[in-house]
């Protein structure tokens, strides 16, 4: 594009932008919607979405010619920016968009039925009763960690005591509940 057409092009925008004309905004359709199409398309976008981003280009164009400033950059190079951002963004819409119906956490839970519950309240009166059996020590750290959803520096903190010995005594409740409930269930 030479000087003399991109002057004339500024000029076009210009009088869209102050007078709403509507054959300088014919003019400049005419020139840039087959070009931003040809572009948009390179950029692997089928013929109908580069069609309606192109008309989302020219409303731009119509509306806020007046953001033009000349001085800046050529009217093309204006254009052909929004058409990039507008691509960009139709992208990122799709892409969150996009779900797949059959993943299981979009999915409903399924019914429980009366035997798991049974097993389920089952299993938790044989934990609460295995937790019952630690020594407060180690039963106020796993409720700590577990229940309030402290962290190990948070508990040391709390209790005063060193990080090493909280470690310790959520590693001994484990082990201990673990002899118990492996007993429980054999």
């Amino acid at each position: 594009m030479d000087a003399e057409e991109r002057q004339r092009f500024a000029a076009l925008a210009k009088a869209v932008a102050n007078d709403r004309d509507q054959q300088a905004f014919s003019i400049l359709f005419d020139y840039f919607a087959p070009r931003l199409n040809a572009w948009l398309m390179r950029q692997r976008m089928t013929s109908g979405e580069a069609e309606e981003l192109v008309q989302e280009i020219m409303i731009v164009l119509w509306h806020k010619a007046e953001l033009y400033d000349a001085t800046r950059s050529s009217l093309s190079t204006w254009l052909f920016r929004i058409a990039r951002n507008r691509r960009i963004d139709m992208q990122r819409r799709a892409n969150t968009r996009i779900f797949d119906e059959t993943d299981p956490a979009l999915q409903p839970p399924a019914d429980i039925g009366a035997e798991e519950i049974i097993a389920n309240d089952d299993r938790d009166a044989k934990i609460r009763a295995a937790v019952g059996q630690l020594p407060e020590e180690q039963r106020d750290m796993l409720r700590a960690a577990f229940f309030l959803g402290q962290s190990h520096s948070e508990i040391a903190e709390a209790t005063g005591l060193p990080l090493g010995t909280v470690k310790s005594r959520i590693r001994l409740a484990f082990g201990k509940l673990r002899k118990v409930l492996e007993r429980e269930i054999a």
